[in-house]
């Protein structure tokens, strides 16, 4: 398996980026490397807050890694070649700016209510404990919308991601 990091791997339009025609324009060297496959990392839409595994559309591409035509092309030249290909998707959160999430931290009575690990505050309003992450600060942080104060959530780790709760979200 060749593992490809797109941002980093090959930028077919000079605008410093790596993006799908890039990696196409390689199939054939990674061919000759006799790999069974590409494992790409994530492409899809995304603030870039995690470098693209802050997901906040599953369906789409990152313009700056292309279009759904530039993936379509890469995937028909991989499998002419013989290649297959297992898509880094990231599916135990996402990024803060995904509908989901905005859906969810509307209130506790909406579909999406229960999609992310969230925690009340204190009755203070301050976070129920004093966890750190391992990227430093807080393991919990409060959301606000109007004028109430939400529920703490659980973020994944880096800022710009949250936790899905695997048996809630479909």
């Amino acid at each position: 398996m060749y593992q490809i990091y797109p941002r980093s791997f090959k930028d077919s339009n000079d605008d410093g980026i790596g993006d799908l025609k890039g990696i196409t324009e390689k199939l054939d060297y990674i061919a000759s490397l006799g790999v069974a496959g590409i494992w790409i990392s994530p492409f899809f839409k995304s603030p870039m807050a995690d470098f693209g595994y802050d997901v906040s559309d599953y369906r789409d591409i990152d313009p700056m890694f292309g279009t759904m035509q530039d993936f379509d092309e890469m995937l028909a030249g991989m499998h002419k070649r013989g290649l297959k290909l297992i898509v880094d998707l990231v599916l135990n959160h996402t990024s803060v700016k995904h509908p989901w999430f905005d859906e969810s931290r509307k209130n506790k009575t909406n579909p999406k209510a229960d999609w992310y690990v969230w925690v009340d505050p204190k009755p203070d309003g301050t976070p129920p404990n004093n966890w750190l992450s391992v990227f430093g600060g807080p393991r919990l942080a409060l959301r606000h919308q109007a004028r109430a104060i939400l529920p703490a959530y659980l973020p994944a780790g880096t800022a710009g991601t949250e936790h899905l709760k695997p048996r809630s979200a479909g």
